[in-house]
């Protein structure tokens, strides 16, 4: 069964669809203690790093959260949910993060020829093997939506970049924990591969 974790941050319903249509089992919980029962459990999100923060603080779910992949749980962060993973974000000053990965959550700098937030279509750039993204070819392209990426402090961990004036962690991979920046549910057949790797893991 894999959790589908809500705290009140967009897009979790077109996940959900995205797992359920591959054959994944799933279910959406706002509630720390039903993580213990989950084999997977995914965390996803659009929107503000610091009132995302906040809300899992409130809920108890960041505590959870940390003891789930502490237990060896297979997770998934998507977007904002990969953000939170690290230690802190320059959005909203220096807003600490869930300080499971050790790094920063950094903004794009605006150039002429380059909008921020970056929206649309990206290539990866795999560096090694990954499980979450076996099967993938070099350059296959994401779908994103962020002004803001993380930048791992162990770079051994990112298994894929993008290039978007800089280049940046687009997955990363440790152990048990998987995280991507961009939308797998958005990314069509790339992306529901990414989605069916993660559902197989085990």
């Amino acid at each position: 069964m894999i959790g589908i974790i809500d705290y009140g941050m967009g897009n979790i319903h077109s996940v959900q669809k995205a797992l359920e249509n591959l054959g994944g089992e799933t279910f959406v919980t706002d509630k720390p203690q039903d993580i213990i029962t989950c084999e997977k459990i995914v965390l996803p999100g659009v929107g503000a790093f610091s009132d995302a923060m906040q809300e899992l603080d409130k809920s108890g779910m960041a505590a959870a959260i940390k003891q789930a992949i502490k237990d060896k749980k297979i997770f998934l962060g998507i977007c904002l949910g990969m953000q939170l993973l690290f230690e802190a974000s320059e959005e909203a000053g220096n807003t600490p993060g869930l300080g499971i990965l050790k790094g920063r959550v950094k903004k794009f700098i605006a150039k002429r020829e380059l909008k921020v937030p970056q929206m649309g279509w990206n290539q990866l750039r795999i560096k090694g093997e990954c499980l979450l993204l076996k099967g993938l070819a070099d350059n296959s392209s994401v779908y994103f939506c962020h002004s803001y990426y993380p930048d791992p402090a162990d770079k051994g961990i990112t298994a894929a970049t993008c290039d978007y004036g800089n280049a940046f962690a687009a997955v990363v991979s440790k152990d048990n924990l998987y995280a991507v920046q961009f939308h797998p549910e958005k990314s069509q057949a790339v992306g529901l591969k990414i989605l069916k790797n993660f559902i197989n893991l085990c």
